[in-house]
């Protein structure tokens, strides 16, 4: 296939940035020019991606008993509702992105205009998705967005990935997107973790699956810029 490049940039979102975000990413904001540099060059599909919660998703804190309901802390186990065989292990959060909130909205200092689709993820109460593409069961799967959908529609070949947070929504996006088949690139400077220390970790397992980490300035940059 001919190469045909997309830009996907994950939940940069109120609530994963300061000053006022309830799950605020370290330097969240920060990465905004460099996501509105890539915005700027000829990606023929940009897509933005938001964390769309209802009030009483599992991943809430807010929603559990305590003792074991510390945000940031707490891990609990999730069953998927349609196969109680398949469990999943996950952290629990301050209530974020909680549908028609502010802190659900895009950052206003994001080039909201050049955005072709906006995709909602997180709206089913009963499974955590970091993925903008799917929960993470697979037998079956419980929510799944449009996303692969809109790529493969528009015959989209590489999937370039910015956004937050690098060690959570943006690792399991693009994990996905190599499973669904995309050439995948991550472009580091337009990433922030929730926790660097995680960062190690998370470039091995790019490396396993064959998602590459990039940076602004990379061959695979020059190429979009290229593109027409």
């Amino acid at each position: 296939m001919t190469f045909k490049p997309a830009l996907v940039v994950v939940d940069v979102q109120e609530d994963f940035c300061p000053p006022n975000g309830s799950l605020a990413v370290q330097g969240g904001r920060d990465i905004v020019p460099t996501v509105n540099e890539l915005l700027s060059l000829p990606f023929p599909v940009k897509i933005a991606t938001k964390d769309f919660h209802p009030q009483d998703h599992i991943s809430f804190a807010s929603n559990h008993p305590p003792p074991n309901n510390k945000p940031f802390e707490s891990m609990i186990t999730i069953t998927n509702p349609l196969n109680l065989e398949e469990t999943q292990e996950t952290r629990l959060w301050p209530d974020h992105c909680v549908q028609g909130t502010k802190g659900s909205e895009l950052l206003p200092e994001l080039d909201i205009g050049k955005f072709q689709h906006i995709v909602e993820k997180g709206q089913d109460r009963r499974v955590e998705m970091y993925s903008a593409f799917a929960d993470p069961f697979t037998n079956p799967n419980i929510s799944r967005s449009n996303l692969a959908q809109i790529l493969r529609d528009a015959s989209v070949t590489d999937v370039y990935i910015a956004g937050l947070a690098a060690d959570y929504c943006v690792k399991f996006t693009a994990l996905d997107a190599r499973k669904e088949g995309f050439n995948t690139w991550v472009v580091g400077e337009a990433t922030k973790p929730v926790d660097a220390s995680a960062l190690e970790d998370v470039y091995k397992e790019y490396s396993k699956v064959g998602v590459t980490l990039i940076g602004k300035e990379d061959e695979a940059i020059q190429k979009v810029k290229a593109y027409s």
